[in-house]
């Protein structure tokens, strides 16, 4: 896909281009979009005993949480290389409203599961938050874009955790029991993400130079048709996907169990109230808030150093720390150590995050949304695989978290698979010097204006 005025530069504190008037809504609906995936996730010791589950029962609605978003992740990728991004993120919004407000409509198990697994749909947002990023930014500063927008919509699952519990107090205010207050307090988010879906609509467009439908009516990008499958065909063809498939599972779906069990974890194994352990949880994803950008920064500093193989390198020294701190994390008895252990390994995770897609733009430039559909499943495929460890009756969260960590540290071998042809390093370099050269060119002309 040959898009062209990407932007070189990133300039968090301007609106006047339409680079990043997208950078700004596509990482706040992301941001919304978490918070209406896991709103529910610091409030599951009151739904446990409403609902009176087991804990085979709540493994099973985390599970459900993520695994359909591996499906609709896999079909939302050529859906925006068809149709662009700004239609695909409208109506996931939309829809994805419904299920999280209707969540409290669930009077038993079953039904809880059912909304669960609808909820889960939303978590696509991600993939439409990549593909957006890397349509709008250059070579240079596309692994930055990519890991601060996702970084900050991941927030969602740290700022839920601890506000969830908040709202759910302010309802509890109004005179209602913890039953009915847990079903209220869900409307907040599904509220929010229903308006911001209209506000995506008119807000973005699909690239720097105009939507899909009108670059196609100009020429200035190929037909539609077969673009979706054509794109997906060239994208599970690729070994390369399928290695970052499964690293992406090792360090996203690790953050999507830790989201989903944490508070849970330091309410029982610490014996914290609600709000104080929501709290506490709510700080492994609050590392978002740069960790993740930290490593898209570190990408492309790798990147204009060492080419392609510098991105590759530094993701499995960050995948490699991530399993080996959640190792040390799971055995840690005292509160404070606990503490302190989680940020320094929710650190390593959010920087692999960020570097697992400062790699993906660069793997198949015609099937990009293909690519980062199937790699982004590739975290909630993950975050399944971990969700059988968390509702076996034989296994110990502790243990759990410990199998876990070495699972991570197998999967970062995997990074040696990543390989790139010469052809390919050089282009790009190519590609990555041209941007900076384009940045300076700005630059300089700005100085000559003022």
């Amino acid at each position: 896909m040959d898009i062209k005025n990407k932007a070189t530069e990133i300039k968090l504190f301007s609106l006047k281009t339409v680079q990043m008037r997208t950078f700004h809504t596509t990482w706040f609906a992301f941001f919304l979009a978490f918070f209406g995936w896991f709103g529910i996730a610091p409030l599951m010791a009151i739904v446990r005993e409403d609902l009176m589950l087991t804990k085979a029962q709540i493994g099973n609605t985390i599970i459900a949480s993520v695994a359909i978003t591996v499906l609709v992740r896999v079909l939302i990728g050529p859906l925006c290389d068809k149709t662009g991004s700004r239609k695909a993120y409208t109506w996931l919004l939309i829809l994805g409203s419904l299920p999280v407000m209707g969540i409290g409509l669930a009077q038993n198990y079953e039904t809880f599961l059912l909304f669960r697994l609808a909820i889960g749909a939303i978590g696509a947002a991600f993939v439409i938050t990549q593909y957006h990023t890397s349509v709008m930014f250059a070579p240079n500063v596309v692994g930055t874009a990519n890991a601060t927008t996702a970084g900050w919509g991941n927030l969602g699952g740290g700022v839920t955790q601890m506000v969830m519990p908040l709202i759910f107090t302010a309802v509890l205010s109004l005179g209602v029991n913890e039953f009915l207050g847990w079903r209220l307090a869900m409307i907040v988010p599904g509220v929010a993400l229903f308006i911001t879906g209209f506000a995506y609509y008119f807000l973005t467009q699909d690239a720097p130079d105009g939507n899909y439908k009108e670059l196609r009516e100009r020429g200035e990008l190929e037909p539609s048709e077969g673009k979706g499958m054509a794109s997906f065909m060239l994208a599970i063809k690729d070994y390369r996907v399928w290695a970052l498939f499964v690293i992406y599972a090792a360090c996203f779906g690790v953050e999507l169990t830790i989201n989903n069990v944490a508070a849970l974890y330091y309410h029982d194994q610490f014996q914290l109230d609600v709000k104080t352990a929501g709290l506490i949880a709510g700080l492994f994803g609050l590392m978002n808030i740069f960790a993740r950008s930290l490593g898209g920064f570190f990408s492309d500093f790798f990147a204009k150093r060492m080419g392609l193989r510098g991105r590759v390198m530094f993701l499995f020294v960050v995948l490699l720390g991530e399993g080996v701190l959640l190792m040390v994390f799971s055995q840690m008895a005292v509160l404070v150590l606990a503490v302190g252990t989680m940020i320094a390994f929710s650190l390593f995770v959010q920087m692999s995050e960020g570097a697992t897609f400062g790699i993906v733009p660069f793997i198949n430039r015609k099937a990009l949304g293909a690519v980062a559909g199937i790699v982004g499943a590739g975290g909630n495929a993950g975050a399944v695989a971990a969700g059988f460890l968390f509702r076996s009756e034989n296994i110990t969260m502790q243990q759990g978290l410990l199998y876990l960590g070495i699972m991570v540290a197998v999967a970062s071998v995997g990074t040696v698979l990543v390989r790139f042809s010469p052809a390919v390093q050089a282009a790009e370099k190519k590609a990555f010097d041209a941007a900076l050269a384009e940045r300076q060119r700005l630059k300089a002309e700005a100085g000559v204006l003022s």
